[in-house]
């Protein structure tokens, strides 16, 4: 493994680590107008998309412009000086970036899970982190562990030491972190059970970051190993964690939907680039009715099932979006948005049936989703011949990020979860950590 500065570039470019910027726009909150003002930004990106996988080139100054246009505040809420965009309108908005470039929106899950998360913590940590955000400060993920743990826990450990708090260990799939001004290190403690996270810099020293992600899709997320070597954490850094409360039955969903946005807009981008192609071949098969392919009956029933496909994954997930709005609204109305509702030893009993139901929305659009993004990406290369397999036209990007994006939630396992809803009432229950499997008392390896 080859470590990196988090600025450097593996393919050249040095890209120069940028401090927090002071002249973001102050943003509206309605979809109508962040499209409007994102739409250019948005077709660049796409124009060089491409070209970026092609080469393998990390997307770094695609997301210094992104976030100079404020991007990253969306979610911030307005009575903290955000534009306060609802989840829907940031969903919709992911879902146009992802048609652009996957890539890019993919890197933007671990970000605004971390502000997701500042909605339920206290106010000093919302007050310490949110002008951080609005200054176009990122935070990336670094949670997962590539193996040695067993289920439910971590190796990596949050150490309190004289100096104050050291984060300790290794992760992979830190999505995000590698462009990032800080990540958020999921972390167990020295003594005692559950987990927390830690905020750390990622320039600090003892931060190791090495891009070495060798998945065939989604390559340009930066999603490779991160080492943490007794790093310090950041002031008002260490987040508490409970198991079951509103912050983490939100958060679990909104992580999930930011994948299922970024399927979506593969799905509509590889409609737009069956229909574009459609649109422009001259040449036909002389198996075929002879027809250019734009006015062939069965090239255009292809083209529409692509389309059809894209937009049901569309509606699903703006859908679902919308849940997860219901949710929030649910939780403030409740009081269960405030640090403070965890102080009663029985919350889970108080939770909002909304925000729980969040979660099994985010699961039925997790079985859904996944097979029309893919079956778009897929019957994309019904609509040409062999021409369109070019390595030249990137067309097979589509299904390759497709098909990485749905391996973060195996279907089998989402629509168990969602029968048993529906059969015998059960909520969707998580484990702190992936990790390795123990068996079952008595069975065979």
């Amino acid at each position: 493994m080859t470590a990196v500065s988090p600025s450097l570039d593996l393919n050249g470019s040095s890209p120069e680590k940028r401090g927090p910027m002071t002249d973001i726009p102050s943003l509206p909150s309605d979809y109508p107008s962040l499209a409007q003002h994102f739409a250019p930004l948005f077709e660049s990106i796409a124009q060089g998309s491409l070209e970026r996988d092609v080469e393998r080139r990390l997307p770094y100054e695609e997301f210094r412009r992104l976030e100079a246009a404020g991007f990253s505040t969306l979610r911030v809420p307005a009575k903290h000086g955000g534009p306060g965009a609802s989840i829907e309108t940031f969903t919709r908005l992911l879902i146009d970036l992802a048609a652009a470039d996957a890539n890019v929106a993919h890197v933007y899950r671990s970000h605004y899970g971390f502000v997701e998360s500042l909605r339920f913590q206290p106010p000093e940590i919302q007050a310490a982190w949110y002008p951080r955000v609005l200054a176009g400060e990122t935070v990336g993920n670094a949670s997962t562990e590539i193996g040695g743990n067993s289920l439910g826990t971590l190796n990596t450990r949050l150490v309190h030491t004289p100096e104050g708090w050291r984060v300790r260990g290794e992760k992979y799939y830190t999505t995000g972190t590698i462009f990032s001004d800080c990540t958020r290190v999921s972390a167990s403690l020295e003594e005692g059970e559950g987990r927390r996270f830690a905020v750390v810099r990622t320039d600090a020293p003892g931060v190791s970051i090495a891009d070495d992600w060798d998945g065939f899709g989604q390559r340009l997320t930066g999603t490779g190993t991160t080492t943490f070597e007794n790093v310090p954490v950041e002031e008002h850094g260490v987040l508490d964690r409970v198991t079951g409360s509103p912050e983490a039955i939100h958060e679990a969903a909104f992580f999930q939907l930011v994948l299922l946005a970024v399927m979506a807009g593969i799905a509509r981008a590889a409609r737009d680039d069956a229909a574009g192609a459609v649109a422009r071949r001259a040449r036909t098969f002389n198996t075929g009715s002879g027809l250019p392919f734009r006015e062939d009956p069965l090239i255009q029933e292809a083209t529409g099932r692509i389309a059809a496909k894209a937009y049901t994954a569309e509606a699903v997930v703006t859908h679902t979006a919308r849940i997860l709005d219901d949710g929030i609204a649910a939780a403030e109305a409740a009081g269960a948005a405030s640090s403070e509702f965890l102080d009663d030893p029985d919350f889970a009993a108080r939770v909002p049936e909304a925000l729980s139901f969040s979660e099994v929305a985010v699961e039925h659009a997790q079985v859904s989703v996944p097979e029309a993004a893919l079956g778009a990406a897929q019957e994309l290369f019904l609509t040409g011949g062999a021409s369109a397999t070019s390595r030249s036209k990137g067309l097979d990007r589509h299904w390759r990020n497709a098909q990485t994006v749905a391996t973060h939630n195996p279907i089998a396992f989402r629509a168990r979860a969602v029968g048993d809803y529906w059969i015998n009432g059960t909520l969707p229950e998580g484990l702190n950590a992936i990790g390795d499997a123990t068996s079952r008392k008595g069975a065979t390896a």
